[in-house]
């Protein structure tokens, strides 16, 4: 028996999926969030980046509905999911659905990723061929429910992933509205589930209008805290000699994966062309980009191809991209929490990392 069927009681057809993808025994968070979850407790989770959150609550959900016997059907005109996931990037919710595609090979259980990008009609017909977990982004997500293909009223569970993102200025009125649609389970009588690696207090205290009262708060590491796993660099640049720095660093870096952040979509164009020119062979992601592009950029990364990603904050959150050596902030973020999601793109699950930030000379005498 393995350390996972010991510690997390999964069923054989689970167990079996996890030892095919390679997990050996749980981290910190599985390890102390999955009887958690498990035990039907209300959840806020705190876990620095790359620490297994995905699994932590994929799994114990999953292993719940297998219990139950639940299974999808493709002979109802409205579905009606047990899960609702949500996540604020198309290639994280994207991510997610391949976990738990994954995990639920071989069983009943269906799960369906929902997103913009991607044509409404197909999506439409994915989830009318059965759908027990929805994965989805706010907008399209709230899209599909206004259009009457999916129903609440059998939901057990809503999980939302890089909770503090979901729970500011830009999603919160989504994430209201959602909970607040005909149908939806009241949080007394449904599980509610919250992980991120930053939690900011403000965010916390409107997080608990979403939890039951009794809900339990579970912090692996320093809450907010930059991952231990990554060392830090500041290079010392003046305001003109920015590019040729990068250039001197990705020269070290050389065919190891290498993640460049910028704060523009403009910036993140002009930089990939800049590296380009310069024989580096470079890709970029941004959020205006068309999703066949994004999706050709992150498999062009991915594959080696393009061993330079220049990209907005769009990527800084959730991503799982095997062999990020180094991460380097080209441009600073304007505060900490975004700043420890980015270097969290590398030493992820134990692994090292190294994150250079290019620091303009005047920046530090202000």
């Amino acid at each position: 028996m393995t350390s996972w069927s010991m510690s997390a009681a999964l069923c054989e057809s689970l167990n079996r999926n996890v030892s095919k993808s390679g997990y050996k025994k749980p981290t910190p968070v599985q390890k102390h969030g999955i009887p958690i979850i498990a035990a039907g407790r209300d959840l806020m989770a705190c876990a620095q980046t790359g620490s297994g959150k995905t699994a932590a609550f994929l799994l114990p959900i999953l292993q719940q509905l297998m219990v139950d016997g639940v299974a999808a059907s493709q002979f109802s005109e409205i579905q009606e999911p047990e899960v609702i996931i949500v996540a604020p990037t198309r290639e994280l919710i994207n991510q997610i659905y391949m976990e738990a595609r994954k995990f639920a090979h071989g069983t009943c259980v269906r799960p369906v990723v929902v997103y913009g990008g991607i044509s409404t009609g197909h999506t439409i017909r994915e989830i009318l061929k059965g759908c027990n977990v929805l994965c989805g982004t706010p907008g399209r997500l709230m899209d599909i429910i206004g259009r009457g293909k999916i129903g609440l009223s059998k939901l057990r569970y809503l999980v939302l992933d890089e909770a503090d993102r979901m729970l500011d200025m830009g999603f919160e009125p989504a994430m209201r509205k959602l909970v607040g649609s005909p149908g939806m389970p009241a949080k007394e009588h449904r599980q509610t589930l919250m992980f991120s690696a930053t939690y900011p207090e403000d965010i916390q205290k409107l997080a608990a209008d979403f939890l039951k009262k009794d809900y339990l708060f579970l912090a692996v590491g320093v809450v907010g805290g930059a991952c231990s796993d990554v060392e830090q660099v500041v290079v010392q640049v003046t305001k003109f000699s920015k590019r040729d720095q990068l250039l001197e660093v990705l020269k070290t870096t050389g065919s190891e994966r290498t993640m460049v952040f910028v704060e523009t979509k403009r910036q993140a164009d002009f930089i990939a062309t800049f590296l380009c020119q310069e024989k580096v062979n470079t890709t970029s992601i941004h959020g205006d980009r068309e999703q066949r592009e994004r999706e050709q950029a992150l498999g062009d990364f991915r594959s080696g191809r393009c061993p330079v990603l220049v990209a907005t904050s769009v990527a800084a959150r959730g991503l799982d991209i095997k062999d990020v050596q180094h991460i380097v902030n080209f441009d600073l973020p304007n505060n900490i929490d975004e700043y420890v999601h980015r270097i969290g793109r590398t030493g992820r699950c134990g692994n090292t990392g190294r994150a250079a930030k290019l620091v303009n000379t005047f920046d530090l005498h202000d």
